[in-house]
């Protein structure tokens, strides 16, 4: 192991000399603590470290040891339920080592060396393997079956494989040129995961949030964006995607937020049963903690950490959901070490290379044919929180994030002011995957899904210009069809889109209730207009009982949905045919 010499300390940055035979991204050891650091930049035999550990007490003079490897993370049995510091360190066995608190150069290994897996061979003795291919399997947790697979680079025959319970570092399998294979593999944390070939995403990520899935949709293997103000709901938002979406995989990485956001998490998800399943939602998350009391530079390698394990679990032909809250916090963490670097600034003092290392980790996300000899299809949708100042979007890291991702869910302040959540702004918010899902909605819910969604989209906006109006001269001097559209676009805004994280139905919404609860709201327009050709008041129809059932449908339970949704489509035609047979007289 080659020996270095510290001779600057910069809070997280250690210059040390020495280190000719080192390379960039190298992963050293620094101080007799022995602080885990990475190289990041060289200059002639001078190295500058970002140290992942508290540099306090250290200084020039001190060894630095290379260990001649990159910055990796641990693949295999034992990811799932457990949570991570952002360079893989396991919180819980370090508390039991370490304390509440972490000491300097306590050493843990990221997955549990002595716990023994069920190992079930998928090939025998004689078969021909190359990378990618599955090998054998571990019942991981009651949801997930885990695929153990050839690492990247590897091929031969196998010539011995026998079933049992093993360790993650056992030998499993050998083949035919002496390559020995265990349950664990490595891989570096800033090099993406290979596949087959990459694929069209048309397949939408149901998240059973309303707003979401049926005006801005995001597909397994695309990628979104939530900027917003402090205090609009960007972590709620994330926290009901990691709940609700249809991912068979769940990777959270709370990359510099508050701690207690991520306590939340670790209460909630053990609490919440997957309906599938009738399992805990932990069963199928992995959590990456890097919390804002935590070393900075750990923050910036925090994202990696996370989608490489995301990568992980799509090469097993799993659809991945990855929540990273919040990429501004880790954008800072790039901006100080680029500071204490002495690197040309760029825009408001983030390094010139922000958007190519923010269009690096998004451009990992994706749908992909994996390696292997069965043609899995794997998934890695990626949902970024941003956290501009202010809520100012046209700061250069939500700029260089909407670049490259293909959804924005712009969150509005004045809206979670006025309680109205999620507070996604329908008028700023966009998805470029809107026309794939729309045929996919079409041919798999109702064929007039679209159509309507159109219909509500422009009746929205319809309704913005009319407000315009309306705050110059009034209400009152719109024309009755005018103002039944202000009534039902009210309708849409406060009984469709406004949705309550914390209650017990109206937290999730499937496709089918969301699509029977919209055409409602529509049939009340077009019932409306067809009483206002009839003669009828505008008043009376607005104050027609069923209106309080079609304000309350969201609460309707998704067992009763159907029957219950039918009964109020058929009351609000009804109510319409009585109004126009007695000319407008509606019986109390």
């Amino acid at each position: 192991m080659k020996v270095g010499k510290i001779v600057k300390v910069s809070g997280p940055l250690v210059v040390a000399e020495g280190m000719d035979e080192a390379n960039v991204y190298d992963v050293v050891q620094v101080s007799s603590d022995k602080l885990i650091g990475e190289i990041i930049e060289m200059r002639g035999d001078r190295a500058s470290i970002q140290v992942y550990e508290d540099t306090t007490g250290i200084g020039p003079g001190e060894p630095v040891y290379s260990t001649g490897e990159p910055l990796s993370v641990e693949l295999g049995p034992g990811l799932l339920e457990a949570m991570f510091d952002g360079i893989q360190r396991p919180l819980a066995p370090l508390q039991a080592v370490a304390g509440d608190f972490l000491t300097k150069g306590v050493d843990v290994p990221s997955l549990n060396r002595e716990k023994k897996w069920n190992f079930t061979p998928a090939v025998k003795v004689g078969d021909t393997v190359a990378q990618g291919d599955v090998i054998g399997t571990v019942q991981e947790t009651p949801l997930v079956l885990h695929k153990i697979m050839v690492p990247f680079g590897m091929s031969g025959t196998v010539t011995d494989i026998k079933e049992g319970e093993y360790t993650i570092v056992e030998t499993i399998c050998t083949l035919d040129n002496k390559s020995d294979l265990s349950m664990m593999q490595k891989w570096p944390v800033r090099k993406g995961r290979g596949f087959e070939r990459k694929m069209d995403p048309n397949v939408p990520l149901l998240t059973g949030q309303r707003v979401i899935d049926t005006f801005f949709p995001v597909t397994k293997g695309g990628t979104a964006a939530i900027p917003g103000p402090f205090g609009s709901g960007k972590t709620v938002v994330q926290h009901q995607l990691a709940k609700w979406a249809d991912a068979q995989i769940v990777v959270y990485i709370g990359c510099g937020e508050r701690g207690n956001e991520m306590t939340d998490v670790l209460m909630e998800f053990p609490e919440i049963i997957d309906p599938e399943t009738g399992e805990s939602l932990m069963k199928r998350t992995v959590l990456i903690a890097n919390t804002s009391n935590m070393p900075v530079a750990a923050r910036e390698a925090s994202i990696y950490t996370g989608i490489t394990i995301a990568e992980y679990y799509r090469d097993m032909g799993y659809s991945v959901a990855l929540m990273a809250d919040s990429t501004s916090r880790w954008a800072e963490a790039l901006r100080e070490m680029s500071g204490r670097l002495e690197e040309m600034p760029g825009d408001e003092g983030f390094p010139a290379y922000l958007a190519s290392r923010i269009a690096s980790f998004y451009e990992r996300a994706g749908k992909v044919i994996c390696y292997g000899n069965d043609n899995r299809e794997g998934a890695v949708t990626v949902i970024g929180a941003v956290s501009p100042p202010g809520g100012d979007i046209s700061e250069p890291v939500t700029q260089s994030t909407l670049r490259i991702v293909k959804v924005f869910w712009g969150l509005d302040y004045a809206l979670s002011y006025a309680r109205h959540f999620p507070a996604i702004n329908w008028l700023n918010s966009y998805s470029l995957y809107q026309s794939k899902v729309d045929g996919w909605m079409n041919d798999n819910v109702d064929s007039e899904f679209a159509g309507n969604r159109k219909r509500a989209m422009n009746l929205l906006q319809d309704e913005s210009e009319l407000q315009e109006i309306v705050r110059l001269v009034g209400k009152d001097t719109l024309s009755e069809e005018d103002q039944l559209k202000l009534e039902t676009t009210k309708s849409i805004r406060e009984d469709f889109l406004q949705q309550n994280a914390f209650h017990e139905v109206d937290t999730f919404c499937s496709l089918e209730k969301q699509n029977k609860m919209l055409k409602i709201v529509l049939d009340f327009y077009d019932e409306g207009l067809r009483a206002l050709k009839s003669g009828i008041y505008l008043k009376e129809v607005a104050s027609m009982p069923v209106r309080d059932k079609i304000a309350r449908m969201k609460y309707i339970p998704e067992d009763e949905m159907k029957e219950q949704l039918d009964t109020i489509q058929t009351e609000l035609k009804a109510g319409i045919d009585k109004l126009i047979s007695k000319g407008g007289i509606l019986d109390a």
